[in-house]
């Protein structure tokens, strides 16, 4: 199968990172942190048996590695992503199977969903049978609000009762990394800044299931503890996620770091490595 990777652009920020930033962050995600929701992947893939009946689109498919272990199980696969540098990478990791897609034009509905059209028909492939949104919805101000234009346009271009995958974390009281997401929340809202962490609620997933006019069928929670082979990796792995970004803009980089290394503290184990339990959640829903 040969695996397609789309580009949407996102709206301009009002305070950008460099360009050396920007590239440091996705491979940080890259090679820290997105291996942390591996046995979230699979679990959901498990699940719902994805093999080579599959012909998945991953919204927010980051630098890949879903795309692969889904491609490896034999799906045809399809990848759309806002972050340049996080698809650049995931087109890294598929090459030389990959046949990549520029996206044209500003994200939103229609110049979405001209993307996803075109590239299903640019490679003669069929609706869509399986939508994931592996990236936790939940935990950001207007996550939830913000994956609704690009559910809406997938739904679209997917088949009848369509498994649709929407993920996020579950209760804090049972993540440990909630309390180092916190730090983000407490900078943000110390400058009253926009786009800060929030805890996730019940029925985030739901919500946007519900929006999207989705009928849920079937849930489950997968334990994906972070680890990490020192402070320096920890901080780094987190900071790559985008959790921060607004608290970077609230306050500096350093104090950001700083504060996050604090709250990191009661994790580190006696030989230097941060682990921390966490669970995760998924809703299944079905396309109308």
């Amino acid at each position: 199968m040969t695996p397609t990777l789309v580009q949407h652009r996102p709206h301009a920020a009002s305070a950008s990172p460099t360009p050396a930033e920007v590239c440091a962050r996705a491979r940080d995600w890259a090679e820290i942190q997105e291996r942390m929701l591996v046995p979230l992947y699979e679990a959901v893939y498990e699940r719902l048996e994805v093999g080579s009946w599959t012909r998945l689109l991953g919204l927010g498919c980051g630098s890949g590695l879903a795309l692969l272990i889904a491609a490896s199980r034999g799906a045809s696969v399809t990848g759309v992503d806002k972050d340049r540098e996080r698809l650049a990478l995931a087109r890294e990791r598929m090459a030389p199977e990959t046949r990549a897609r520029e996206g044209v034009g500003h994200a939103g509905d229609a110049e979405l969903l001209d993307d996803l059209a075109s590239a299903a028909a640019d490679v003669g492939r069929p609706p869509y049978n399986m939508i994931t949104a592996f990236q936790p919805i939940g935990c950001a101000a207007g996550d939830c609000e913000g994956l609704g234009p690009a559910l809406e346009a997938a739904v679209e271009r997917s088949e009848h009762g369509s498994a649709v995958v929407l993920t996020g974390w579950g209760p804090p009281e049972r993540c440990a990394t909630s309390g180092v997401l916190r730090v983000a929340g407490r900078l943000t809202d110390r400058l009253r800044s926009a786009g800060g962490w929030r805890p996730a609620l019940r029925d985030d997933l739901e919500d946007v299931a519900s929006q999207a006019r989705l009928k849920p069928d079937g849930s489950g929670r997968v334990a994906c503890p972070f680890g990490y082979a020192d402070m320096e990796s920890a901080v780094r792995g987190l900071l790559s996620t985008g959790l921060y970004a607004a608290a970077v803009r609230a306050t500096d980089q350093a104090q950001v770091e700083k504060e996050m290394a604090e709250a990191l503290h009661p994790y580190r184990r006696r030989d230097g490595t941060v682990w921390m339990p966490n669970v995760f959640r998924y809703l299944i829903a079905r396309t109308p």
